[in-house]
Order: structure tokens, then C-alpha cells, then sequence
């Protein structure tokens, strides 16, 4: 699972509760995450977290097995919304959800406030490639380049709506990102570098010089909330918003246990615990009421005004997408 979903004072705690202990891999992509599972058929994994828009990329694997709603007793705390991702989108073969929410978050624009501000005060992914930060800025390259896309949709480098339009067909794909590439490598001198995970996000702010980047909201907000000076912001494009779940191997050796643990991380109070750790935001409904003064105001900067109803929500990838992508 991604980093501190289930923090260790969480898993501590159901430790005591039931006896059961938790072994926790920390993963960095969904890449990763799919070659793992795919190199051992499953094995040796009871629960992972694959993100909304990968359903496309799991449905032919035949990896996660469906879950059995009448074992979640918790199953009322989730988010009903998101919910209906896991009963339309990842019920492979009619056989029910093989995903479940869990947290939900977005990629946006963070910095540090001691060394830079977005011209005009709202951030953009424009900021990324502005010459006054050469060599300051970092992105993951994928996601980076899509929220590249957005912004030359606003300076008139792309159409308005290519960036999703290429989520259509590997023929208005090509194009489109052929000049998002040509774009990006152009001005590739702007980017000190290629995060990947939480700590490399941290250790760009903290460590490597990067003033501005596109960043996820947990690790910026996390280290806002210990003091560090930085922030994070929705632009004017608009945040690039995920679900993250938690699924089942179909090769699971510890059903009950993971049942166990899924219904103990759905209570709103575990949630809320859990959401001051980590700075993402929960699918379980509650869990706010069981957060921090400081979630609270995090989450109030990082959205402001109508920025919530501005989020670009993640579509659905196929699998030639992602390989064209890759490509």
C-alpha cells in the first residue's frame, strides 16, 4: 500500500485490539505495484491499493478476487460515491467490486512560501515551466506532463479539451502528446527532478533545491503541518483528483485477518487518526470530525474558493494508453 495509508500507531493499534499482525509494503506507483502482483501471480499479498482510473489495466489479469460485501460490517461508513467506482468499474465479470475506496486525494502545485510565490498569487501548472525557476521544479513525469497539457490548453498550444480528448483513441492520443513530449523536452533544463514516491517529493523541498513542483497533496501537507514552509494549491487548471482503494489478492492466504483489518480502518475515528498522519483525505464518512485543527486548515488553503468543484477527475486508462504513454 502507498506510504502511511495505515499508519504505524493504526497498525499498532489493531495489533492490540485482535492479535493480528500486519506486514506493510510501501509502494510508490501503480506500476510497480502491477509488476509485483503480475511477477508472482498474487502470492505472498492478501490486500493492495490500485487507484480508480487502473481498472483497465487489472481486468485481464485475473488477480484480485471480488469482495464480499456481507463481511464488511462497515461497509455503511464508505463513501457511497466512490463506492459505485468499485460496483461499475472493477466488477470484472459480473462477479462483484474487486475494489474498495479508501483515500482520496489530488496532484496540484506545491512550493516552498520562503523562496517562491505564483505570480498573480494563484498557482498553475504553467509555474513548472516558467524560466524564473530553471532548474527548481520537479514532476512526475507521467501525471506531469498530462497537467503540462492542461496548461497549454490555456496558452493556446493545445485545443481546449485535448488532454481528454486523448483518452479516446490511440489516434487522437499520438498527436496530442507528441506535442506535450516536444513541448516538455524543449524546456527540460526547468526540472531539477522526477519524483516518484512520498520521500522523493520531501526530500526535493527539503533537500534538493526544488522550489515549485506538481506534487501529490499528502507529503506537502504533511510537512506543512510539521512546520516546514511550504504549501499546497489547486491552480486555475484545476487539481487532478484520484481514490485510491484497498483490493484483495486472489491468491490471499489471510482472508479473515484481511477482512478484519479492512472493517477496523473503515471506522470514522481510525480514518480521522489515520488522515492527520498522512494529509490525504478519507473515503469513510466521519472521519473529518475525528481530525486536527490543522487537517482542517490544510484542507480549507489547499481548496479555496471553487476549487472542489473545479477537480479534473482521473478517467479511466486503458491499457494502450498507458503503453502509448510509456512509449
Amino acid at each position: 500500500m502507498w506510504t502511511d495509508y495505515i499508519p504505524a500507531p493504526v497498525i499498532e493499534a489493531f495489533k492490540a485490539k485482535t492479535g493480528i499482525q500486519v506486514n506493510y509494503k510501501e509502494l510508490g506507483s501503480n506500476e510497480e505495484l502491477i509488476n509485483q502482483m503480475k511477477a508472482t501471480k498474487g502470492a505472498g499479498v492478501d490486500l493492495c491499493s490500485p487507484t480508480n482510473n487502473r481498472s483497465g489495466q487489472w481486468v485481464a489479469l485475473d488477480l484480485l478476487a471480488p469482495f464480499d460485501y456481507g463481511r464488511i460490517k462497515n461497509l455503511g461508513n464508505v463513501n457511497p460515491a466512490m463506492l459505485k467506482v468499485g460496483d461499475m468499474e472493477w466488477n470484472f465479470g459480473g462477479k462483484g467490486s474487486h475494489w474498495l475506496p479508501f483515500i482520496w486525494g489530488t496532484e496540484a502545485v506545491g512550493w516552498r512560501t520562503d523562496l517562491y510565490s505564483p505570480p498573480g498569487g494563484t498557482p498553475s501548472y504553467g509555474n513548472i515551466w516558467d524560466k524564473d525557476v530553471e532548474g527548481k521544479t520537479m514532476i512526475r513525469p507521467h501525471s506531469g506532463m498530462l497537467g503540462c497539457g492542461l496548461y497549454m490548453e490555456t496558452i493556446g498550444e493545445l485545443e481546449p479539451g485535448d488532454v481528454w480528448k486523448a483518452y479516446s483513441s490511440e489516434e487522437a492520443m499520438r498527436p496530442i502528446w507528441q506535442k506535450i513530449t516536444d513541448f516538455c523536452i524543449a524546456r527540460k533544463s526547468q526540472i531539477k527532478l522526477f519524483w516518484n514516491d512520498t520521500d522523493s517529493q520531501k526530500n526535493g523541498f527539503l533537500n534538493d533545491g526544488v522550489v515549485v513542483g506538481q506534487t501529490w497533496d499528502g507529503p506537502v501537507l504533511a510537512m506543512k503541518s510539521s512546520g516546514e514552509p511550504v504549501t499546497y494549491q489547486a491552480p486555475k487548471e484545476g487539481a487532478m483528483a484520484w481514490v485510491d482503494s484497498i483490493a484483495m489478492s486472489a491468491a490471499a492466504a489471510n482472508v479473515d485477518q484481511a477482512y478484519a483489518l479492512i472493517d477496523y480502518v473503515f471506522q470514522p475515528e481510525v480514518a480521522g487518526q489515520s488522515i492527520n498522519i498522512h494529509g490525504y483525505n478519507s473515503a469513510i464518512l466521519g472521519a473529518d470530525k475525528f481530525t486536527d485543527d490543522n487537517y482542517k486548515k490544510n484542507f480549507a488553503e489547499a481548496y479555496p474558493g471553487d476549487s472542489l468543484a473545479n477537480l479534473n477527475p482521473w478517467p479511466a486508462e486503458p491499457q494502450w494508453y498507458a503503453d502509448v504513454r510509456t512509449e
